[in-house]
């Protein structure tokens, strides 16, 4: 039961940091504008008006 974690190594660290930068930041980037967009898109019609800030 006492089960030892060995260290990430560098080459684990490397890939798992080109993972979040090439893969996982441009979805949620897409997916963040897109759900901004929706959301002013169902606002507009709704009201029928552009959200004034």
């Amino acid at each position: 039961m006492d089960e030892r974690h060995q260290p990430a190594t560098r080459t684990q660290e490397l890939r798992a940091f080109l993972f979040l930068t090439i893969v996982t930041a441009p979805i949620l980037a897409v997916a963040v504008v897109g759900g901004y967009g929706f959301f002013i898109w169902m606002y507009q019609l709704i009201t029928g008006t552009l959200p004034s800030g």
